[in-house]
Order: structure tokens, then C-alpha cells, then sequence
């Protein structure tokens, strides 16, 4: 170890998460935390408060930061850098309606990945911004600059331009990152005619600029390109993350245009491309699921593997909170294949976990249609530490399944990043290799033919839309 310590903020939904690591070594020192309010609308000074609490008495020593954060939301400013309302945050649908018409109007689908590398939905900011503009006029006239949550982050620490990154501008729908340019027409027609200032877009490498206390600040990024770059990812490694949402994606060198939707072509945090899939639905199906049989987590867990592959038939498609991917802002889960015989705890909390797990491995279906395919899924998030969850992954995916140790992923590459940007140089500092789970793969790997192939048959069934896997 040196005594060149860097830190790496992951301001997430829920929380922000701090690590402090060796510069050389990626070594964890220390860590800290402090939670968000549970919304879907939140003051950008909550995000400054727990970052000020997280990191009390953390930073001593530290040299360089970085700020990996939430992707999507939009953080309103008017002219003197106020607050102009609540940032609305990614998961906040209320904008789908938007979505809707601004794919319509741009003329499809095709034409907006041509021009930014992804189709809208109700998460994307350019969609937010147009839901301000029919419904908040007041408030939109007063919008002199829109930035995203780490850009926001970024400013307070440094005090001075707004900057972002082009793996974080990726997920405005007003940035195209095959160009690395902003489509300001794009904006404009989205925002009713106005034309807010945006932050300027910093190369990987590039400084934003240095706190008070002249600690170097990198320029951050999504939070799914700073987990990327904590985990190093390769050629056909494709990642599995299981939080929150649900995602699925890698790296690549060319970018991806999926004028279906169910891929966004988003930038990485290296100067490479990142197409991803995602789902509103991951680890709260199995926490839902487990408070309707009456159990916890372990014991969902007992259950799910009780039960035969399969659930003898059960699927439940788990849209709880609706559904990104596919486009289903106001759906609702469903259970099929009920019989009397089959009706019991043991199969309902398999097929929990099989229908969680069939929504991400059709994203891998996806990526791969966009010339991502898998060697290996890489499983990290909260639910990867389920024992079913790991038990049906290797099942479900048919891949090799690799299971990294436990981590703040975010925070690490954002961690990474800053000391990239210390240090200087063409690529990002190598980091001591991490312990990992390697799976056991199954015997049978038509069983998994036949879960997969069930779930997208109901999927077509219920929902006459493109869908994962489709």
C-alpha cells in the first residue's frame, strides 16, 4: 500500500455510499453511509446532506474523488444555481405518457437510436423535461441549466463549471455517444422551445476540478459505468446486477443502436460503449414474494429450492412496479400455469426466482443481438447473495456464472476513477484482483431451454409488445 488515498462517492437511491481506497492498490481503508428519503422526488440537498454525513471525519488523507451516481434524474437550476424543484429520479414513471409522444414526434424508434443510441422511456431526462414543460410551465420558464445527479454532486464539491462525462450524458436522450455531441434540437423540441445550459463533457481521464480543501475531483459518471470499471470488464464479460432494478450489460468498442428499445446504447466511463438492458424488477420481487408467504429472505431462499425447476409449471411474469424493458409503465405482475396440484409455497417462491431471473436473462438475449454475447455473467448486487438466486442463475442463464465478493462497486469505480485521473495515462490504474464465487453449472441445460422459453411464451401471451428475448 501507498499513502496516496482516493475516494469514490456512489449517490444511489437509497443511500450514499463512500469508500476510501490505496490509489495503487484499490485497497479498501474505509467506508461510510447515510440514506436518502424513499421517493421518486428528491431535493438534490438531501444528496448533499448524506453526503456531508457519510463522509464526516472519512477524507483525511485523501487526494483525489470521484462521484458515481444515480443515471437519468433530472436536477433543475435556475440562474443563480438554485434548486428549481424536486429532481424527479429515474424511477419516477410519471413521465411515460412523454415518452410516448417524443418517440412519435421524433418519427420512431429508429430515428432515435440513430440519433442518440437509445429509444426514450419514462426514465430517460429528456422525457422528465418535456412532462416539466406541459405541466409545470412556470417552473420550466425558470430552468437556466439541467445537469443529472453526479453532475450536481460534482458542482457542490468543486464550486466551479458544471461538468459531466460522456457515460453519464448517455442517459439523457439528448446526447448522442456514437458522435460524443449534444443534440440540442433534440433538447429544445423536448423543453417547449427553451434551451437550458448543459454541463461540458470531460474525457475519462479529465479533472473537474478541486474541493475547498484542494482535493482533486474527477468527473464522475453513471452509476452502471463506474461498476463497470470497478469490475474491469473484458471481452464477453457481461454483468448481472441485482438491486433495485435490474440490469444487464458490458462493454464493447463500437456503439450500439436497438431501434426495438429494449437496449440503450449508453458510453462507458473509458471512452468505450456500454449498451444495457434494464428491468424495474430485481430484488424487490423476492422481498415482496417473501412477505406474502410469510417469510424472510432465508427462508424464501428454503422454499425456492424445494421446489423442483420449473415450479411444475408456475410463471410468474413480476412487472410489480410496472416494467421498463419492455415499456410497460403501468403493467402489473402475473401468475400462470396454476393447478391445484402445483399450488404451493415452495413453487410460488421458485417461480419468484425464475421469473426475476428470465427477465435479466432475456437481457442477455438482447445485448447479444447487439454483438454483446456472454462468455460469462458476472452476478453482483444485493440478491446475489441469495443462495436460490445463486442455486437458479447458472440454470436460467446458460452461461458460466461468476460471483464477485461483495462490494460497493459503484463507489470502487468511481474510487477508480478519481485515481486514474490523479495519476494520469492512457488507461485507468490496475487494481488488485477481487475474490470471486464460480457457480456450479448445471447437467441438464435443457431444463434452462425450457424455464426461458415458458416465460417468453407468457410474455407474448399477456403483452402484445416487443419483449426481451422476443
Amino acid at each position: 500500500m501507498t499513502d496516496k488515498l482516493v475516494a469514490g462517492v456512489d449517490s444511489s437511491t437509497q443511500s450514499t455510499k463512500i469508500v476510501v481506497c490505496d490509489a495503487e492498490t484499490g485497497a479498501v481503508v474505509r467506508t461510510g453511509r447515510a440514506a436518502h428519503p424513499d421517493a421518486t422526488e428528491v431535493d438534490p440537498r438531501e444528496w448533499w446532506r448524506a453526503f456531508t454525513e457519510a463522509s464526516d471525519g472519512l477524507l483525511d488523507g485523501v487526494q483525489a474523488l470521484g462521484v458515481g451516481g444515480q443515471q437519468h434524474g433530472m436536477v433543475t437550476l435556475d440562474e443563480d444555481g438554485e434548486v428549481v424543484r424536486p429532481a424527479l429520479l429515474w424511477n419516477d414513471t410519471r413521465s411515460g405518457q412523454a415518452a410516448e409522444d417524443l418517440v412519435r414526434e421524433l418519427g420512431g424508434p429508429a430515428a432515435w437510436t440513430e440519433a442518440v443510441g437509445s429509444v426514450p422511456v419514462a426514465s430517460f431526462t429528456v422525457t422528465k423535461l418535456r412532462w416539466l414543460a406541459e405541466n409545470e410551465p412556470e417552473l420550466a420558464d425558470r430552468v437556466a441549466r439541467v445537469v443529472l445527479p453526479h453532475d450536481w454532486l460534482t458542482w457542490r464539491l468543486t464550486g466551479g463549471e458544471a461538468v459531466t462525462d460522456r457515460g453519464d450524458a448517455s442517459g439523457t436522450g439528448y446526447f448522442s455517444p456514437a458522435e460524443g455531441v449534444y443534440r440540442r434540437d433534440i433538447l429544445k423540441h423536448a423543453f417547449g422551445g427553451r434551451d437550458p445550459e448543459l454541463p461540458r463533457v470531460l474525457g475519462p481521464a479529465q479533472v473537474a476540478g478541486r474541493t475547498p480543501d484542494g482535493v482533486l475531483v474527477s468527473a464522475g459518471t453513471g452509476d452502471n459505468m463506474a461498476a463497470a470499471l470497478a469490475l474491469g470488464l473484458g471481452e464477453g464479460d457481461v454483468v448481472v446486477s441485482l438491486g433495485t432494478s435490474g440490469t444487464v450489460f458490458g462493454v464493447c468498442e463500437t456503439a450500439s443502436a436497438d431501434a426495438t428499445g429494449l437496449v440503450a446504447g449508453f458510453a462507458d466511463a473509458t471512452g468505450r460503449f456500454l449498451p444495457l438492458a434494464c428491468t424495474l424488477n430485481a430484488a424487490r420481487v423476492l422481498t415482496a414474494t417473501a412477505a406474502m408467504l410469510g417469510t424472510d429472505l432465508a427462508g424464501l431462499d428454503r422454499l425456492a429450492l424445494a421446489a423442483q425447476p420449473g415450479a411444475e409449471g408456475l410463471t410468474l411474469l413480476p412487472y410489480l412496479d410496472g416494467e421498463r424493458t419492455p415499456n410497460l409503465p403501468t403493467a402489473a405482475g402475473s401468475l400462470h400455469g396454476l393447478r391445484r396440484g402445483n399450488m404451493t409455497p415452495e413453487n410460488l417462491a421458485r417461480a419468484a426466482v425464475e421469473g426475476m431471473l428470465c427477465g435479466l436473462s432475456a437481457g442477455l438475449d438482447a445485448v447479444a443481438a447487439q454483438g454483446l454475447a456472454a462468455r460469462r455473467v458476472l452476478l453482483i448486487g444485493g440478491a446475489a447473495q441469495s443462495e436460490a438466486v445463486r442455486a437458479i442463475a447458472p440454470i436460467v442463464f446458460g452461461v458460466p456464472v461468476v460471483v464477485p465478493e461483495p462490494a460497493e462497486h459503484v463507489a470502487l469505480g468511481a474510487a477508480r476513477q478519481a485515481a486514474w485521473a490523479l495519476a494520469g495515462g492512457a488507461e485507468p490504474p490496475v487494481w488488485e484482483a477481487k475474490a470471486q464465487v464460480t457457480l456450479e453449472q448445471p447437467q441438464s441445460p435443457e431444463v434452462g431451454d425450457e424455464i426461458r422459453g415458458r416465460h417468453l411464451a407468457v410474455r407474448q401471451l399477456v403483452h402484445d409488445v416487443p419483449v426481451l428475448g422476443a
